[in-house]
């Protein structure tokens, strides 16, 4: 569930790998469902339990003269946790897990982009989720950019990462092998 949040962070930070050649401002794409941030944890070792946030907002600024200088900022909304299971949901909005209604968001907010020159990067930042901030770090892919049927320019990118629920001070026994959430984020970005 964190992870998802992170991930929602990660994959902003992960636009501004690649950009128009001067400064650009892009807002992440959630009007037009292009954008996703999901997670997944392990269910007793036998499979895989799937879900994502459907409410969040954020932008990146990206210079490709300066592609360090990229700057991401994301907003994820922990009541829109969606598992496809009301009763799951209700739980894992509870105290027991995110506790929805003493920490409504969580946010990310980038402190370095890390180009690694073939079209991946490392973006690390400040996760807040469940009144706990950490660091933490994304894997980032470019999918690619161009102009859009309708006048825009877009670019999208894909993320990676992983966070441990007790590091956010959820401490919900599910067993050794739930103890991690791996959040994957696919993020679209159209330049202001």
């Amino acid at each position: 569930m964190k992870k998802s949040l992170i991930s929602g962070l990660a994959f902003a930070g992960l636009l501004a790998t690649t950009a128009p050649v001067q400064a650009a401002d892009y807002a992440i794409d959630t009007k037009g469902a292009h954008a996703f941030v999901s997670f997944r944890v392990n269910h007793l070792g036998t499979s895989w339990l799937l879900g994502r946030f459907n409410k969040f907002d954020g932008g990146f600024s990206y210079d490709a003269e300066k592609p360090d200088a990229s700057v991401v900022n994301v907003e994820i909304d922990t009541t829109s946790i969606d598992s496809n299971h009301a009763e799951r949901d209700k739980h894992l909005r509870s105290p027991d897990f995110l506790d929805v209604s003493k920490y409504p968001k969580a946010t990310f907010n980038s402190t370095s982009f890390k180009s690694n020159g073939n079209g991946t990067a490392k973006m690390t930042g400040d996760l807040t989720l469940h009144g706990v901030t950490k660091t933490i770090t994304i894997d980032v892919s470019k999918v690619g950019e161009g102009e859009d049927p309708w006048g825009g320019y877009r670019a999208g990118f894909s993320g990676t990462t992983e966070i441990k629920m007790k590091d956010f001070g959820i401490n919900y026994n599910l067993g050794p092998l739930a103890e991690t959430v791996y959040m994957d984020l696919q993020v679209e970005g159209i330049r202001k």
